[in-house]
């Protein structure tokens, strides 16, 4: 099972996607990690999707990766009383916090939130931003706005407040249901939706501890304005790119994609591109011309993964959208410009370095010398293999750990190949383990060399300090 591509693929499983035959062609297609999104399903759904990948991963031997997406606030207008209205451009409409049915002349909204953050001048966006207003005056209970894009609008669609912060957690009740159950299972790491500040993912780490890892979804503008202090809190990132292109506008989006790469890759966290990658899959066997320049785009500026929605949970062509999206990484990482521009946009090492970065820059160094086959990182915690995949070496990481959960998570990685396997007691037997898997697993022949990194003592968390070359 051994993938001939080092960018990663996320896919999420759905109504079209659920089958455990289904799950296993995906598997086979090219899928690294696969995405439960809790904004859909019911709590029975998730657990048999849990079941189905677990049994996959024991009959295939290879670490699979679950991650769970959390819903997070959504921030919804009322009901009307007469069905859908039209609000024109330039008329007068009011929301506020009477329940009773709406018109074309005011809605109700729900949310006292958002209410006690809005100041005149400020935007409410509705229906993924399809329609836009502008309030005038507001209070606790009211705004009065002025429509600037008018529209049809119909009841429980979407309110986006751009450029505010509101005061709620990014964590409803649903959230922390859905959390419990999620942890329960077993997930490997956990997505958190409507990051507003850094102070939420603290507030996510403290309920989730070491039992999962969290992937920040970066969609809202408050927190790519504190981007690096979000990263370095995050185990790893999501460009939600949706959400993004609702609350900001669609030309700014690209280069905000491209920043949060590359303050992900400085800080050695793994980044995930998402939303719309392979849209015209959901009901096409072929992408768009421009659909595939996206996703290359992505693996060109070095992303970790890509990650595929409503292509792979309800679409017409599930297995074809992930073989198609395999195809397009392994051809951009075959050319030769691929190699060139990751090298130009790696982040060299500083003086004032620790010793893992020491060992992992020397890794790299040898790694092109010496043309290795593979580079063989034992770890615990995953620091190790994390630190080695930051470097974008020209070769495969093979990452040996004891740890099952360690091994799972690190399937999301650039270019790791991951492996559970017993802990080694001593650097000779660590040196011919190495060799073992990496022949074993065909990454390199007899004679090639090998570069393994590793932390002395063996098992101990974050002592990455070891370099070893040797021939398979």
């Amino acid at each position: 099972m051994r993938r001939t591509r080092q960018a990663k693929i996320v896919a999420t499983l759905g109504p079209a996607s659920s089958d455990p035959a289904v799950v296993r062609q995906l598997f086979i297609a090219g899928v690294d990690v696969f995405r439960l999104n809790f904004s859909h399903g019911s709590h029975a759904d998730h657990a048999a999707r849990f079941k189905t990948l677990r049994a996959l991963e024991q009959e295939t031997g290879r670490p699979i990766a679950i991650l769970a997406d959390l819903q997070g606030p959504k921030l919804r207008v009322g009901t009307f009383a007469e069905g859908p209205v039209t609000l024109a451009s330039g008329q007068a409409f009011r929301l506020d916090l009477d329940p009773a049915p709406g018109t074309a002349q005011r809605a109700g909204l729900p949310h006292p939130e958002i209410f006690a953050a809005l100041v005149p001048g400020a935007e409410l966006l509705l229906d993924d931003g399809k329609l836009r207003l502008v309030v005038e005056r507001c209070g606790a209970d009211f705004a009065d706005t002025r429509v600037v894009a008018g529209g049809r609008l119909s009841e429980r669609k979407g309110v986006n407040v751009p450029g505010v912060v509101l005061p709620i957690t990014a964590l409803t009740d649903k959230d922390r249901r859905d959390l419990a159950l999620a942890l329960e299972l077993g997930a490997d790491w956990i997505a958190l939706s409507f990051v507003q500040r850094p102070q939420d993912v603290i507030e996510a780490r403290a309920l989730i501890g070491d039992r999962a890892a969290i992937v920040v979804k970066l969609e809202k503008p408050s927190a790519v304005e504190q981007l690096d202090e979000i990263v370095a809190l995050a185990d790893a990132v999501m460009v939600a790119r949706g959400d993004l292109g609702v609350e900001l506008p669609a030309e700014r989006v690209p280069a905000i994609q491209k920043r949060i790469v590359r303050s992900c890759r400085r800080l050695g966290k793994p980044v995930i591109v998402a939303t719309q990658m392979l849209e015209s899959m959901i009901d096409s066997p072929v992408p768009t011309r421009a659909e595939a320049s996206d996703v290359a785009t992505a693996i060109y500026d070095g992303a970790d993964a890509v990650m595929l929605s409503a292509e792979s949970a309800s679409g017409k062509y599930p297995v074809v959208a992930v073989e198609m999206m395999n195809r397009i990484i392994e051809q951009v990482e075959a050319d030769p410009a691929y190699r060139q521009l990751i090298d130009a946009s790696h982040a060299s090492a500083r003086p004032g370095g620790d010793v893992a970065e020491a060992v992992c820059c020397a890794m790299r160094r040898a790694v092109t010398l010496l043309q290795a086959a593979a580079i063989v990182c034992y770890t615990s915690s995953g620091h190790t293999s994390l630190r080695a995949a930051r470097e974008r070496p020209p070769s495969p990481i093979l990452s040996l750990t004891p740890r099952l959960a360690t091994a799972r998570r690190l399937a999301l990685v650039w270019g790791v190949h991951s492996v559970w396997t017993d802990d080694v007691a001593d650097v000779d037997r660590m040196s011919e383990r190495a060799c073992e898997v990496a022949r074993r697993d065909r990454f390199a022949a007899p004679g090639q060399f090998i570069v393994t990194i590793a932390g002395m003592p063996f098992g101990t968390p974050g002592t990455t300090n070891l370099i070893r070359i040797a021939a398979a």
